[in-house]
C-alpha cells in the first residue's frame, strides 16, 4: 500500500480521541494512561453522555470495571471512530500555499545541480473529494489489520491523486488544525459515483496486500490439513490393527464353541457377541475413514479452510471536499556562476502534476535519472553520461 495509508496504532488511537472529544467540549483530566472524561450535556449520543474513565492501552485490568479500555481493537474506540463519522460525515476544507511546502521532487533532490529557488504561481482552483475509508483485513485463525486509507480524487478529471491523499492525512492527523473544516457543498449524486471509483481503486491498491496474507493463510490452513492428515492416518492404522485383533478374537471363540464344554460354550457365545458388536462399530468407522481418506477428507478442508479464509472490509468513515490550488512552479538552479530556470505544472498538496522531461534528451527526469547540469542546458544524468 501506499504512504497514504496509516495504521491504526496507539499513538493514533489517542490523539484521535483527544482531538475528537476536546472538539465536543469534553472535559478531559490526564493522569497516566487514566483520562477522567467528562461529556457535554447538549451531545445527543447515547456513547457520549455522562462520564467516562477511559484507561489507555493494555492499562486497564479486569478488576477494573469502572475503566473503558482505549486501544485500536477496543470496543469503545471502534464506536468512538462509528459516532465520528456520523456526527460530521462530510466536510470541506480549503489548502493552498499556507499549509502546504512546496514539494521538491526527487529529480532535483537527488541531482548535483543546486535549487536556488522555487515560486509556485496558482492559476485557478480545483476541487477533489477525498474518501476516508477504514481497512479491514483479517483471517479469524491468525491475521487481523486494520488501516484507515484516503482516496483523493478530481472531481471534473476523476484523476486519483495520491501526493494529495498524503496531504490530506497529514492534515487531519496533525497536532493542531491545519485548515478549517465547513460544510460541503457536494450532493449524493454527486459522491456516489466518485466513491465507486474510488473504492475500485482503493481494492486494486490494496490487493497486494490482501494476496500476501491470503497466501499466508494458504500455507497455515495446509499446515493444518496436513497435521489432520497425519492423525487421521495414524487413527486408520490403530483402526485396523483392533480390526485384525478382534476378528482373530471372534475366529478364536467361534471355534471354542465348537469344542467346549457346555458352560464354556455358553461364555464364548456372550464373549463373542460383545465383541462381534465391537467389531461392527470398528469396521463401520474404519470404513467412513477410509471413504474420508479417499475423497481428501472434503468437509474437513473446507472447515479448515474456511476459517482460514480472508476477510476483506472497506467501510467509508469520511467524505470531505477539498479546494486545492493548480498553477505553475518555477525552479531557479545554479551550477558555478550559471543560473537556469524550468517552469513546470505543480499543484498544492499534490506537487509536479506534469511529467517532466529533460530538455537535451527527451528522457524523463526521475529519482533515478536526476537533473545533473544546466553548464550546457538542462542536462540530465543520462545524457549527461552519454556526452561524456
Amino acid at each position: 500500500m501506499t504512504d497514504a495509508a496509516l495504521s491504526v496504532t496507539q499513538s493514533v488511537v489517542e490523539r484521535f480521541t483527544d482531538q475528537y472529544l476536546c472538539s465536543l467540549g469534553c472535559d478531559i483530566e490526564k493522569e497516566g494512561d487514566r483520562w477522567d472524561v467528562v461529556f457535554p450535556s447538549d451531545v445527543d449520543s447515547d456513547l457520549l453522555s455522562g462520564e467516562r474513565t477511559l484507561c489507555c492501552g493494555d492499562s486497564a485490568t479486569s478488576n477494573e470495571s469502572d475503566q473503558e479500555p482505549l486501544h485500536p481493537d477496543s470496543q469503545f474506540f471502534q464506536e468512538l471512530l462509528t459516532e465520528a463519522s456520523k456526527q460530521a460525515p462530510t466536510g470541506k476544507i480549503s489548502i493552498n500555499a499556507e499549509h502546504t511546502v512546496i514539494k521538491i521532487p526527487p529529480w532535483i533532490q537527488n541531482g548535483d545541480v543546486e535549487l536556488v529557488n522555487s515560486c509556485f504561481t496558482p492559476y485557478y482552483d480545483r476541487t477533489a473529494l477525498v474518501i476516508l475509508f477504514q481497512v479491514s483485513i483479517e483471517t479469524v485463525s491468525k491475521y487481523q489489520s486494520e488501516l484507515l486509507r484516503a482516496i483523493a480524487i478530481d472531481t471534473h478529471s476523476e484523476e486519483i491523486l495520491p501526493q494529495l491523499e498524503e496531504t490530506f492525512l497529514r492534515i487531519a492527523t496533525a497536532s493542531e488544525d491545519a485548515a478549517e473544516s465547513t460544510q460541503s457543498e457536494l450532493t449524493k449524486s454527486d459522491v456516489q459515483p466518485l466513491l465507486d471509483l474510488a473504492r475500485q481503486d482503493l481494492v486494486d491498491q490494496t490487493q497486494d496486500t490482501v494476496d500476501e496474507i491470503h497466501q499466508e493463510a494458504s500455507r497455515a490452513a495446509d499446515a493444518e490439513v496436513e497435521e489432520y492428515r497425519r492423525m487421521q492416518q495414524q487413527r486408520l492404522e490403530e483402526l485396523e490393527e483392533k480390526h485384525s485383533n478382534l476378528s482373530s478374537k471372534i475366529d478364536d471363540l467361534s471355534e471354542n464353541i465348537n469344542t467346549g464344554e457346555q458352560d464354556e460354550r455358553v461364555q464364548a457365545l456372550k464373549k463373542r457377541k460383545q465383541l462381534k458388536s465391537e467389531y461392527e462399530e470398528v469396521d463401520a468407522e474404519l470404513s467412513d475413514l477410509r471413504q474420508c481418506r479417499e475423497q481428501g477428507f472434503r468437509e474437513k478442508q473446507q472447515e479448515i479452510r474456511q476459517r482460514h479464509a480472508v476477510n476483506v472490509r472497506l467501510r467509508p468513515l469520511t467524505v470531505t471536499q477539498l479546494e486545492y490550488e493548480r498553477g505553475d512552479i518555477e525552479f531557479e538552479f545554479s551550477e558555478g556562476e550559471i543560473t537556469q530556470g524550468m517552469t513546470v505544472g505543480y499543484g498544492s498538496g499534490i506537487g509536479i502534476t506534469e511529467e517532466v522531461k529533460c530538455p537535451s534528451c527527451n528522457q524523463g527526469l526521475t529519482q533515478n535519472n536526476p537533473l545533473k547540469s544546466i553548464k550546457n542546458g538542462i542536462r540530465c544524468t543520462n545524457c549527461n553520461r552519454a556526452s561524456d
